[in-house]
């Protein structure tokens, strides 16, 4: 079971997201600024339009988690540069999210099994 970090400004989205992340099987840790377990995970679910979220995912990133974006805003180069294992724009079907969750942990999971 991974731990996936969301981090996003809306209590709906939260509630899809927290659904999504337990539906796989995976522990979802809402994001609550200055928490540093926060850290201490496999991979994030990010919207980069919240200033907050983005510095996490700069953090989360530098450390060579996997990060994936969902936003109502289209890419801009910022969040791009960060190299995001997905990039979904709101509203997405859940099976993307899916997808791209199953995606950015399968090297985690690699390195579990060696």
């Amino acid at each position: 079971m991974a731990r996936i970090l969301i981090c996003e400004p809306h209590d709906d989205t939260i509630a899809l997201l927290e659904l999504v992340v337990r539906r796989l099987g995976h522990q979802p840790l809402v994001y609550v600024a200055g928490d540093p377990e926060a850290l201490d995970v496999d991979a994030a679910v990010i919207e980069p339009g919240d200033d907050a979220c983005l510095q996490m995912a700069r953090q989360l990133r530098v450390r060579g988690i996997p990060v994936l974006f969902t936003s109502i805003y289209p890419p801009e180069n910022e969040a791009l540069a960060l190299a995001p294992a997905a990039y979904l724009v709101k509203p997405f079907p859940l099976y993307a999210l899916e997808r791209a969750l199953e995606t950015a942990l399968a090297p985690v999971a690699s390195a579990a099994a060696v």
